[in-house]
């Protein structure tokens, strides 16, 4: 794998364009943030990362620049972006991103905290199992191309070579990606918005050096069964590394 990766390394895993997409029409502002935070935080865009231009994001998203303006200062003013003067300048994802507590506007952990029901829980579980244990066996019946074959490689190799601050970050990427090889174009968002769930599940619980490499050997079957071209397999594996996630989650949280 190791030498895969040593190519081309301008290829990228993934592009912010996969959610930067147009919405529903009605609440232009409102989808204009959530779409630039699941980039964000999902890590399509990463910290210290440049945003495309204003012009472009509103051409990508179907919203007018003043929308893409306001909600990019509303971010702004969130602490997850920052703006650069100069010929290198623009709109920046900040280094380090607002944790939990300065989602909701409080530096103490008693206020504020959002309680998650055993229900929430277990929707969510179930939800991101569906989805992503049927991705990946989508994702095996499909005619990858040389580059696809190559962004599978190398996000693969991004979560064996990751820090643990940025292990979930990558982990997620991988997911994404292998919703994205299925090429549903609706399939895409509603993965992103169950990993955004799911992310914020694991948050609260420790990040274990022991799962962490378990998670990077089902990783690899995953990814290998999708490039042979075996469903049954891939979903399986993935099926074997949610269980494994779920386990954790209702051991930790319940």
């Amino acid at each position: 794998m190791s030498e895969t990766r040593k190519g081309d390394e301008a290829t990228e895993v993934l592009s912010a364009e996969l959610l930067l997409r147009p919405g529903r029409a009605g609440n232009a502002f409102e989808e204009t943030v959530q779409r630039l935070l699941q980039s964000i935080r999902l890590g399509l865009i990463e910290p210290g990362g440049r945003l495309p231009a204003e012009r472009e994001l509103a051409t990508m998203q179907g919203v007018s620049r003043d929308t893409v303006r306001d909600a990019i200062a509303a971010l702004t003013e969130a602490g997850y972006l920052t703006s650069r003067r100069g010929r290198y300048g623009g709109t920046f994802v900040m280094d380090e991103l607002p944790d939990d507590e300065a989602l909701n506007g409080t530096d103490s952990p008693e206020i504020g905290r959002v309680t998650i029901s055993a229900a929430e829980i277990e929707d969510t579980l179930t939800l991101r199992s569906i989805l992503e244990v049927g991705a990946a066996r989508e994702a095996a019946q499909c005619k990858l191309s040389g580059a696809d074959r190559e962004r599978l490689w190398q996000a693969l190799g991004d979560c064996r070579d990751a820090a643990p601050a940025d292990y979930r970050r990558h982990d997620s990427r991988l997911h994404l990606l292998i919703a994205e090889l299925v090429g549903a174009p609706s399939l895409l968002p509603l993965v992103a918005e169950s990993r955004m769930r799911v992310n914020e599940l694991l948050n609260g619980i420790p990040l274990l050096a022991v799962n962490i490499a378990h998670s990077d050997e089902q990783h690899e079957r995953i990814v290998k069964a999708i490039l042979r071209g075996h469903p049954e397999e891939a979903a399986q594996a993935m099926a074997e590394h949610v269980a494994g996630s779920e386990a954790l989650l209702r051991g930790f949280l319940a």
